[in-house]
């Protein structure tokens, strides 16, 4: 299969790129400098000058493609809802290039729903009011048209997906200890945060490509929930720095912007997703990780 990507220099898609190569996709995927391109082309990618910001560019990307995977998004948390419009609009120009065609869409997403006293699983939608609404909206985009014609769906991404490059926001607890001393978490810490390893998360991208069904919603969630007290234990056994409880004053000034999602509980479920793809993760888990050499 031809495929184009997004988002296939990132931590996440450039192990997509990989996944897909191994299974004999052919690749082309979006670059924005010519570093971009020169690292995609040896790795044997066929790169395409351009931005998530071209909508007509990777309208027509699409078009040529027999499938699109959609890992870009902006991280730069200062520009948060600009991102989220950019992504926005960048799934819709795709999904109409595509309408009509059966090709897979597979866009990434993140763990917006959060139903009150349980994990979330697949069947819950997404939020798209306030905050959430940055993923949540291009999500519902995407699955929209599955009524369209186009074989949509979405990989829904848990705050920490890890391996010893980055682990996802645990990388700003990490950092927030070193420079403060301290591994804190808030409260009792007993909160959750759901967890996968990058390739555990690449092969589901593949498999989702491959064989996945118009409107699925996938859990790419290797662990349920790891409680952030256990999270920030295991930080501060690696580094040889005391774990402590913070007030939520005390985590805004030491954790920074990760001090919100830091006191969330937002459990997640994998079962039907497991279940749809035979996809059970095998690398480690994250405390295992923080364990051994993720923080060398």
């Amino acid at each position: 299969m031809r495929v184009f990507m997004t988002g296939a220099t990132g931590f996440i898609g450039s192990i997509v790129t990989q996944e897909l190569q191994a299974a004999g996709h052919q690749v082309t995927g979006l670059a924005r400098s010519d570093e971009a391109a020169a690292a995609l082309a040896g790795r044997g990618v066929t790169p395409l000058a351009g931005d998530i910001d071209q909508p007509d560019l990777l309208a027509e990307a699409a078009r040529a493609a027999d499938g699109v995977i959609h890992c870009a998004f902006g991280h730069d948390f200062s520009r948060y809802m600009e991102a989220g419009a950019a992504d926005l609009a960048a799934v819709t120009a795709m999904a109409e290039a595509l309408a009509g065609s059966g090709k897979p869409l597979v866009v990434t997403s993140g763990l917006t729903a959060h139903p009150p006293g349980r994990p979330s699983t697949e069947a819950d939608p997404a939020d798209v009011e306030g905050f959430s609404a940055v993923r949540g909206r291009p999500e519902a985009a995407t699955l929209a048209a599955a009524q369209s014609g186009v074989r949509a769906m979405v990989v829904r991404l848990p705050p920490s997906v890890h391996d010893k490059a980055q682990q996802g926001l645990v990388s700003q607890l990490v950092a927030a200890a070193r420079a403060s001393g301290v591994s804190g978490y808030i409260g009792d810490g007993a909160n959750r945060w759901p967890a996968v390893h990058r390739r555990d998360a690449a092969r589901l991208f593949r498999l989702a490509l491959e064989s996945g069904q118009p409107g699925q919603r996938l859990h790419a969630v290797g662990e349920e929930g790891v409680p952030v007290r256990a999270i920030a234990e295991a930080i501060g056994a690696r580094l040889g720095l005391p774990a402590r409880s913070l007030t939520p004053e005390e985590a805004g000034a030491q954790l920074g912007w990760v001090a919100m999602p830091a006191g969330n509980d937002f459990p997640a479920s994998s079962a039907a997703t497991r279940a749809a793809f035979n996809w059970s993760p095998t690398h480690p888990g994250l405390l295992a990780g923080l364990a051994g050499e993720y923080l060398d």
